[in-house]
């Protein structure tokens, strides 16, 4: 739903320039695509714990599609970054990434979750054994690095970088504490 109301805005845009998405429209786009990003990115965290609480297995089906949209929405965002605002100019790309930090830290959170969503199959996870579940707790230090980035891009009101934070920091604290309870000789609930 989110890329459909884009679509329908660039369209409105390219009619009617200025009337749906501001006056800077490229960054508009960049900034639409990394706030939903996160928030599926805060979804796909919140799959398991509600599989848990709720007993339904299937819920767990989900989680590798929302996780694939979460990292579609986040390169789609990159690219609007590489497209609109740095205008595929790899000079001024590279001077970004050196001179802001915020960048650098973006990559690094794309990269991860590139890593997690080549891996995400079915087939990797029989290659990788319980190496895919370690490799795939980099959705936590990924969503962190996420986090930092929106808020060193914030220039005020960081009530979404709070919530968000607030949300994967108690999301990470349960999934820590069920794995002390699970290594420590608990029994581990399905």
């Amino acid at each position: 739903m989110p890329l459909a109301w884009l679509a329908y805005a660039i369209a409105r845009e390219v009619s009617a320039p200025g009337t749906v998405l501001g006056a800077d429209p490229g960054e508009a786009v960049v900034e639409f695509l990394g706030e939903w990003g996160i928030r599926i990115l805060l979804l796909t965290l919140c799959v398991s714990p509600l599989r848990r609480l709720t007993g339904n297995a299937q819920v767990a089906g989900v989680r590798r599609m929302v996780g694939l949209f979460a990292f579609a929405y986040l390169a789609l965002h990159f690219s609007a970054y590489l497209g609109f605002l740095a205008l595929f100019d790899w000079a001024l790309i590279v001077e970004d990434l050196s001179e802001r930090s915020y960048i650098m830290v973006g990559l690094l959170a794309l990269i991860i979750l590139a890593l997690l969503s080549l891996t995400s199959t079915r087939g990797w996870q029989r290659r990788l054994r319980r190496n895919w579940q370690h490799l795939h707790w980099g959705i936590y230090p990924a969503m962190l690095l996420g986090l930092l980035h929106l808020w060193w891009l914030t220039k005020d009101g960081f009530g979404d970088v709070v919530l968000y934070g607030t949300l994967t920091l108690v999301l990470l604290g349960e999934r820590l504490a069920l794995s002390w309870y699970t290594y420590s000789g608990g029994e581990r609930k399905q």
